[in-house]
């Protein structure tokens, strides 16, 4: 679902982690977590970002929201820098942008009834009183089909895909405009995903939500999203349409993902092969020069040490970082 019209725009996204050690913790090194990334995110659309753990998908998604501050790069939410916002202006902004964690289990306080949960974010932003929150909060319970009988309880007396809910509930609390869904059902049994995919689609139609959603489940962020970007060791190496990045994929990264993804056509699945990729994924401390696939490419040449492939636009909207291609 997408209407078109920009809402999110991210240039040259850096953040690096400093590694202290000894007893004065001095600095010794940096993690890469995402170094130089670039995309844009229009209204009502779900942008899908996928990549095996530890890539930096979800610091990629942290960063955007301003949990955590760029080490350089810009986001801008329509068209407002986020990182050159301090203070009071920046959580008047946190109002319109929220996040969707992944462990259903520790992201909610379990001190906390639920009731208090869904509410806080009202609290925070100082936009209803005690009667309003309560009424906002019973009609979000409803809105992510829970009882609001419910409010009452603490998180312990939920099942993993009640918890997600009530997630999305505190999300949704606020009246934001766009959502950092980071992994949101890999914490949940496979009977529970597809309600809760099924809740995220009809909450973006209802509400014009636009998604960023994280996960390395390939055949989910097929369903989701329409565009799809594929992350490697901090950087993009392929973004395009949902269709063209799983019909016709170009960089030998996304091509090993998707020949390792389950088809569910016995025939086809027979007849593919495979591409086994070698080798482990390369330290974030100190990535490989050049092309950070190369180490694990079936096609990697000697430039590929020497060049740092660019982005560039392969086919209209089809955008790809490989020297090859």
């Amino acid at each position: 679902m997408s209407s078109g019209e920009l809402l999110l725009r991210v240039d040259r996204l850096v953040k690096y982690f400093p590694i202290m050690k000894g007893v004065l913790r001095r600095p010794a090194g940096l993690v890469h977590a995402v170094d130089g990334v670039s995309f844009e995110i229009r209204r009502a659309e779900t942008f899908g970002l996928v990549g095996e753990s530890g890539c930096g998908k979800s610091t990629t998604g942290r960063t955007i929201v301003q949990l955590y501050r760029p080490t350089s790069g810009h986001v801008f939410l329509d068209g407002l820098d986020l990182g050159s916002l301090q203070g009071e202006t920046l959580r008047r902004m946190r109002r319109r942008m929220q996040m969707i964690f992944q462990d259903p289990y520790a992201s909610l306080n379990p001190r906390m009834r639920v009731r208090d949960i869904i509410g806080e974010p009202l609290r925070v932003h100082h936009i209803a009183d005690r009667r309003e929150i309560k009424e906002r909060v019973d009609e979000l319970l409803d809105i992510v089909q829970l009882n609001p009988a419910m409010g009452d309880r603490y998180p312990h007396e939920f099942s993993g895909g009640q918890r997600q809910r009530i997630g999305i509930a505190r999300a949704l609390a606020v009246h934001p405009e766009f959502i950092v869904c980071d992994e949101p059902i890999s914490a949940l049994d496979v009977s529970i995903q597809a309600q809760v995919i099924n809740l995220l689609e009809d909450l973006q139609e209802k509400f014009h939500l636009a998604y960023l959603f994280i996960s390395h489940d390939l055949s989910v962020v097929r369903h989701i999203s329409s565009r799809v970007a594929v992350m490697y060791l901090g950087v993009l190496v392929e973004l395009a349409d949902q269709t063209e990045l799983y019909g016709h994929p170009l960089h030998p990264y996304t091509k090993a993902l998707l020949s390792a993804a389950p088809v569910p056509d016995p025939a086809y699945d027979r007849d593919r092969q495979e591409i086994i990729l070698e080798g482990d994924v390369p330290s974030p401390v100190n990535p490989p020069s050049g092309c950070r696939f190369r180490t694990r490419c079936p096609i990697a040449e000697a430039m590929c040490a020497k060049q740092t492939p660019a982005w560039s636009e392969a086919a209209p909207g089809h955008w790809v970082a490989c020297l090859k291609v």
